[in-house]
């Protein structure tokens, strides 16, 4: 299925939720959360409904929580990059259809890995506070970037880090890694690559920091826009909802991923594309990096801007129009 028909397809659903359901022995709202089955994806959601329920027993909102697991078209297929299977919505349409059909009422995604466009109906209603968005090195021996032989095989599955990582280091070699933390940790242990990439925030979650002997600057390694940041996705139409899933949004952290997404958007970026971006807030100002290269990264664009923050959002749109030219120039 295309994203177009898919798009349609929740269009042609989106009235057809029967959201949420009432337990007749309690009587309390059970709010059910969508969730990806992997370790990171379970822990995620289940922060958030550890936040939901000290919320709710705070505001005395009678309300109990249910986490659904579902498995994507994502996790399923791991022989191949997602540019080349339909991209990242495969993390997220079997969960997208759930929120139509009244299975779940809240879907909790990691942001880097949303569509850069919403399906129609769908709002983003919160952004839990970020965590550390940059990437690390986790390598044969703990060894350093610089100290890995000529030739060494980097093993990812993403473009933006192949793109930038062939930047530093031209002579390595690539090979596809997919799967979760906890696969690709161990195909490093087995030697089947010298190094691969790895979000912090991620590592951070699972207690896995000791596995990351090198962090790197989003200078030297732009990240993904939205890495770090989990997003709490309802439809529009549920207000009740929206109003309280606002209770756990960290204001600066849906600041800082909306810049990047609209970046994005006027970059037209997707994940066949290799593109980072990451915004920081810095009291009335907003520092941007952006990041565009071609795929064996010889050519890279890197630009870092200091914006001010009522004015940052045309000088951020008007970079993603300019680096979309660029790409469309070396035929990205």
């Amino acid at each position: 299925m295309t994203v177009s028909s898919f798009h349609f397809s929740l269009n042609q659903a989106f009235y057809k939720g029967n959201v949420i359901e009432k337990n007749k022995m309690t009587s309390k709202k059970i709010i059910k959360i969508g969730t990806r089955g992997s370790t990171l994806a379970l822990y995620q959601a289940n922060l958030v409904k550890s936040c939901l329920e000290k919320k709710c027993h705070i505001n005395d909102l009678p309300s109990s929580f249910e986490i659904i697991e579902i498995t994507t078209t994502g996790d399923k297929v791991l022989d191949r990059r997602l540019s080349d299977i339909g991209g990242k919505a495969l993390f997220t349409k079997e969960i997208d259809l759930a929120l139509l059909d009244g299975r779940i009422d809240i879907a909790v995604h990691s942001m880097k890995d949303c569509e850069t466009w919403l399906p129609s109906g769908f709002k983003l209603a919160a952004i839990l506070e970020r965590e550390d968005p940059r990437d690390a090195l986790i390598s044969q021996n703990n060894a350093f970037l610089n100290d890995l032989p000529q030739g060494a095989i980097f093993g990812t599955c993403s473009l933006r880090r192949t793109s930038q990582m062939l930047h530093l280091r031209p002579d390595f070699k690539t090979t596809l890694f997919r799967g979760n933390i906890q696969t690709r940790l161990q195909k490093i242990k087995d030697g089947e690559a010298d190094a691969t990439m790895l979000a912090i925030a991620g590592l951070n979650r699972l207690n896995l920091m000791d596995k990351a002997y090198q962090i790197f600057s989003p200078q030297e390694m732009t990240p993904c826009a939205g890495q770090g940041a989990i997003g709490i996705v309802c439809l529009k139409e549920k207000k009740e909802l929206i109003n309280l899933l606002h209770i756990l949004n960290h204001d600066e952290s849906f600041k800082r991923v909306s810049l990047e997404r609209s970046f994005l958007e006027h970059i037209d970026g997707h994940c066949g594309t290799p593109i980072g971006a990451l915004a920081t807030l810095d009291n009335n100002h907003i520092n941007f990096t952006a990041c565009v290269a071609t795929l064996e990264g010889r050519h890279l664009w890197r630009e870092t801007l200091l914006l001010n923050q009522k004015t940052a959002l045309p000088e951020i749109i008007r970079l993603g129009k300019e680096m979309k030219q660029w790409l469309h120039k070396h035929n990205l």
